[in-house]
């Protein structure tokens, strides 16, 4: 009798909560959230300004500084929050030196390596603090020889090289920025016999007629500097947390992993670079290799000039900070929805990666201020501010290894936000099921360079539909929640690449005079992240659609057919997982419908379990994709579907493991390597099954 009253009364609380909070009223907060009324640009600026007063690089005593601000700054909107610290190996440079000698008569040129502080720079007095230009993790040591010019340092480029037959072994490679991750680069000209490599800003990409701090373009000094780790995390404690007396990995056995280069490495500007480029002598490069207007003929060398370059680096294990900040869920508040954005930046880091840190606050505080008005979230929403991303995504990394198995059963979404802010033009890159709730999202919020407009007319006047990138390449901190735990995701920024990345310019100067001089785009990117956020933790049932998942795995299988060249590979298989995964999916849209109407007084106590089970399958089909054993050779990589390109770490490739598999066979073309491809088609396929099984919620 008691259990009978008790669960009735049960199911009828239950009903007059979702009378009181319904819908509509989850609609008007989350309509709150977007309006001008709550928005703050003068408070974004200032959280920008405070973030970007010094250098800060991973490691320093700025940081932590910088970690501090933020610890304080959500602690005073009442949300609660800690640091989490991890004990890492980042490296930072003792001494570098550049001498070019070029052909007689010329004399030598010894490189300054400086960026030059500019007119009435406004920090120029902390400038000292800006680390000497290098590469995080590069090789200690000296490297002499003949210059290459090596294009991007791109595999297709040596290929190119191979045919008009110059040879890097045994000499300098010189490669220019951009296209693909420069550890790639590195370890590129390594597998081609190289010594050393020098990368430059080149002026066709980064340069202009006026540069900073009259336009938006790289100084003739300016460097980018970066990492040149090709893994994840700390490289000496691969898979497991870096806390303070944790088990670590020698020097030598870090070596082995082939995520370290193994020769030594530079950035130089491109003022440096030209110059380097006059020394070559050899085959003209083709017109696709040459540089910009003004710039000298490229040629491909080796040589006659050489280089003797030198960098002494030194490794130590230091103390990194990720700020947590926890908003806990009236309802669900077990069900997460992150929120992350790193703080550590190469020198000022005003664009990357502080606008988003500054969006972050903002989204933070106008959380706040819904709390003032009787908003509570129905699941727990968790602000992650990454420590160490720069090196190797590393605070995040760590974070997730050590909370794993929690996160792997909790987390709903994780949202991204690196790079907030690099000038007009909305971008967005997510994981397939979330693709209608970022479609969503962008027809609310204003375009905030048109105001006649939403973010959607924006983004599709040039396409007509929007286009959303995919997150397989390893360029920011999704990658430990979708490619190591598969974990939905999203990623969205304003602007994309800019001419300053990772040099002493990107400051506050630079965000006011071209980035986003009214903060009006830092307000839009609060405003779309907030949005997501509020959607996936208040809507009872998960805003996720599996069909989009659908179109874009045929599309990658219909790929595939034109790169299998043996005829005993057969896609079947795949094709098959496919389909069924086309069916499941249609399945529990169904499900969703039927429950969806059903909403209101007569929405009882079983319907309410009947939405946790389905927000359970939508949720964990994502984990599905992974396998415990990872990809051939990169094992921390445990998603089948999206994983970084082996030869670029920015670069995502769909079936990353069929498609090394693939370049393999292709190059040796032996009957065990393309058995091999099968395997990997086969693989693939059971975890599209394995999927499908779980978006249907029945035991076979």
């Amino acid at each position: 009798m008691f259990k009978s009253t008790f669960t009735g009364f049960i199911a009828i609380a239950t009903s007059i909560c979702f009378l009181f909070y319904s819908p509509s009223q989850k609609s008007f907060y989350h309509s709150l959230f977007i309006s001008d009324s709550l928005s703050n640009n003068a408070s974004i600026s200032n959280h920008l300004y405070m973030l970007t007063r010094r250098p800060h690089v991973a490691g320093s005593e700025a940081n932590a500084e910088a970690a501090v601000y933020v610890l304080s700054t959500l602690t005073s909107y009442n949300i609660k929050s800690h640091i989490t610290p991890y004990y890492t190996a980042l490296t930072y440079p003792v001494s570098r030196s550049l001498v070019l000698t070029p052909p007689p008569p010329e004399p030598p040129i010894n490189f300054s390596l400086q960026q030059e502080i500019y007119e009435n720079d406004p920090y120029a007095d902390v400038a000292d603090q800006v680390l000497p230009t290098f590469h995080g993790y590069a090789k200690s040591g000296t490297a002499y020889g003949p210059v290459v010019y090596v294009n991007y340092g791109r595999v297709e480029d040596y290929a190119k090289l191979k045919e008009i037959g110059v040879n890097v072994s045994s000499n300098i490679a010189l490669a220019r920025y951009g296209k693909i991750y420069r550890g790639d680069i590195v370890e590129n000209a390594f597998a081609e016999g190289a010594v050393g490599v020098l990368i430059f800003t080149d002026r066709k990409d980064y340069g202009g007629v006026k540069w900073f701090p009259d336009d938006k373009w790289m100084p003739p000094s300016g460097v980018q500097v970066g990492s040149v780790f090709n893994g994840a995390g700390d490289p000496t404690t691969p898979g497991w947390p870096s806390t303070e007396d944790c088990e670590r990995l020698s020097d030598d056995e870090v070596e082995k992993t082939g995520d370290v280069p193994l020769i030594p490495s530079l950035p130089i500007s491109w003022a440096d670079g030209e110059s380097i480029i006059r020394s070559i002598a050899g085959d003209i490069a083709s017109d696709d290799w040459q540089g910009g207007k003004d710039s000298p003929v490229y040629r491909v060398g080796p040589g006659p000039g050489t280089v003797n370059l030198t960098y002494i680096g030194k490794q130590v294990i230091s103390r990194i900070e990720n700020v947590i900040g926890i908003i806990e869920g009236a309802e669900e508040p077990d069900r997460f929805v992150i929120l992350g954005n790193h703080r550590d930046a190469w020198t000022f880091g005003a664009v990357d990666p502080n606008s988003g840190t500054a969006c972050l606050l903002e989204v933070a505080e106008r959380l706040q201020k819904l709390q003032k008005k009787g908003w509570k979230p129905r699941r727990t929403i968790i602000f992650c501010n990454w420590d160490a991303e720069e090196y190797g995504l590393i605070g995040s990394t760590e974070w997730v290894e050590e909370n794993r198995q929690m996160l792997a059963t909790k987390v709903v979404a994780y949202l991204n936000v690196d790079t907030a802010v690099a000038g007009p033009g909305f971008q967005a890159a997510a994981t397939p099921q979330l693709d209608e709730l970022l479609i969503q999202a962008a027809k609310q919020v204003e375009d905030p360079d048109n105001s006649s407009q939403t973010i959607y007319d924006s983004w599709i006047s040039s396409t007509n539909s929007p286009e959303i990138g995919r997150l397989g390449g390893g360029g920011s901190d999704y990658a430990a929640f979708v490619q190591h735990i598969g974990v939905p995701a999203a990623d969205i920024t304003f602007g994309g690449g800019y001419p300053v990345y990772h040099s002493m310019y990107d400051d506050f100067t630079w965000m006011k005079k071209f980035g986003d001089p009214m903060f009006q785009r830092h307000a839009a990117v609060a405003s779309i992240w907030g949005l997501i956020a509020l959607k996936l933790a208040d809507d009872e049932l998960l805003p996720f659609n599996y069909l989009p998942y659908v179109l874009e795995l045929q599309k990658c299988a219909e790929d595939l057919k034109g790169e299998v060249l043996d005829i005993s590979i057969t896609l079947v298989p795949l094709f098959n997982s496919i389909n069924a995964l086309k069916k499941a999916a249609i399945k529990i849209n169904d499900e969703i419908k039927a429950l969806e109407g059903r909403k209101g007084w007569t929405f009882m106590w079983k319907d309410s379990q009947k939405v946790r089970e389905l927000n359970d399958r939508l949720m964990m089909a994502e984990r599905a994709f992974t396998d415990r054993e990872g990809l051939p050779g990169r094992s921390w990589y445990k998603h089948l579907i999206y994983a970084p390109s082996k030869h670029n770490d920015y670069g995502s490739k769909s079936f990353p493991g069929i498609d090394d598999a693939l370049e393999k066979a292709k190059s040796l073309n032996t009957v065990d390597s393309w058995h091999s491809v099968q395997h990997e088609i086969w693989r693939v396929s059971r975890a599209i099954t394995q999927v499908s099984l779980c978006l249907k919620g029945e035991l076979t």
